[in-house]
């Protein structure tokens, strides 16, 4: 911690907490404020509080960060300030309007780009439910070292309680990439992908200068999304990954096989579009015939892992439904044909937000405007 102390001093960090009133409420993220209350290295801490409509959400939001002093402020998107701002954006012909975590995300990059003495940005879940400050202290240390130079660096961890989760990426991500590997050859960007441990870890610190230049994704494909933009944007050299050193619990997505737009199933169909988005955006073409092969060796690769996963439970003494595994990986492969079929359908690809440095010159100051509608809506509402 001294050690980081000393770092930050020369490197201010801003951190960004995304959350939604439900998960406000919840105890992990009153137990984060409170651990975050002891962290001296963290020079500016911006909550952006979305999904929430009601006065008494923006409040009581409030009440829980008021340990945290005047370091930390609330970007409240559904406020009447919020709404106006965001509205104002996408008259200005950006594509702002879909809300979710994403638009949290890059609305808290413009808010903190505001401040050009910070550095590097930091972002973790808030519903983390074993959360320590020794976690924030893993991720901002290759970001803040004198004697370190990343650009981007991507938190990995186990997830397993009484048994394993992380089934997307288990069943789908890690199996998938192999498979896309097997029938496309070795692509950079596949590589790059397969390389991380949990690629789709909530939890990454970036430069200030590449959060400026990053597309930002407005789906599930959010962590899927940003590795492609960082891949683009980044020397891999400069890139990292780092153990935060714990088993990490937080609350688990339903699987919604009843409804392949929610849940698990959503998530997925947003990753997959992702990857073959981006493959195709670097010149990789895409036949009927690659979606029915990447389909079987989906299927095969994923069928596999089961077989591992189940050596893996009886060994560790892990609960392992082995049945309800074949089921995710079955689901899964349909949205492998789905996907394909939705991309065949509309080939112009996902939508995702614009970059701040095309922001920024329509709109020079609008991430003094956010930090303005963060002390209004202070100043009125409390």
């Amino acid at each position: 911690m001294a050690l980081m102390r000393a770092a930050s001093s020369k490197y201010r960090i801003g951190l960004l907490l995304p959350i939604t009133a439900a998960d406000m409420r919840a105890e992990p993220f009153s137990n984060i404020i409170k651990q975050l209350v002891e962290v001296e290295f963290i020079d500016t801490i911006v909550v952006v509080l979305n999904k929430a409509e009601e006065v008494e959400d923006y409040q009581q939001t409030v009440r829980i960060l008021a340990p945290l002093g005047e370091r930390a402020q609330i970007l409240w998107t559904d406020g009447p300030r919020g709404k106006s701002l965001i509205t104002t954006l996408v008259e200005q012909g950006f594509n702002v309007s879909k809300p979710g975590k994403g638009r949290a995300v890059w609305l808290a990059f413009g808010y903190l780009l505001a401040d050009p003495k910070l550095k590097a940005f930091v972002l973790h879940d808030c519903d983390i439910v074993n959360y320590d400050n020794d976690m924030l202290v893993r991720l901002c240390m290759p970001m803040v070292h004198p004697s370190l130079d990343f650009d981007f660096c991507k938190a990995y961890y186990a997830r397993c309680t009484d048994r394993m989760h992380g089934r997307v990426v288990r069943l789908l991500v890690t199996p998938l990439l192999n498979a896309l590997i097997s029938v496309l050859g070795s692509d950079e960007f596949l590589v790059f992908l397969n390389s991380f441990r949990y690629p789709l870890a909530g939890e990454f610190a970036v430069t200030a200068a590449l959060a400026r230049s990053n597309r930002i994704p407005n789906d599930w494909g959010l962590e899927v999304g940003t590795l492609a933009e960082v891949f683009r944007n980044a020397s891999p050299k400069r890139v990292c990954q780092v153990d935060l050193g714990r088993l990490y619990e937080h609350k688990h997505q339903p699987l919604s096989l009843e409804d392949p737009q929610r849940g698990l199933m959503g998530m997925c169909s947003d990753i997959l579009k992702s990857i073959i988005h981006t493959l195709a955006s670097r010149g990789v073409v895409f036949s009927p015939g690659h979606f029915i092969s990447l389909r079987s060796a989906y299927l095969r690769m994923a069928q596999d892992a089961i077989r591992q996963y189940h050596a893996d439970a009886l060994i560790n003494s892990l609960t392992f439904d082995r049945h309800a595994e074949e089921q995710s990986i079955e689901a899964f492969a349909q949205q492998i044909t789905s996907v394909g079929d939705a991309i065949y359908g509309n080939p112009s690809g996902g939508d995702s937000i614009p970059t701040w440095t095309r922001v920024l010159t329509a709109l020079p100051d609008f991430p003094q405007q956010l930090r303005q509608i963060a002390m209004d809506d202070r100043q009125e509402y409390c």
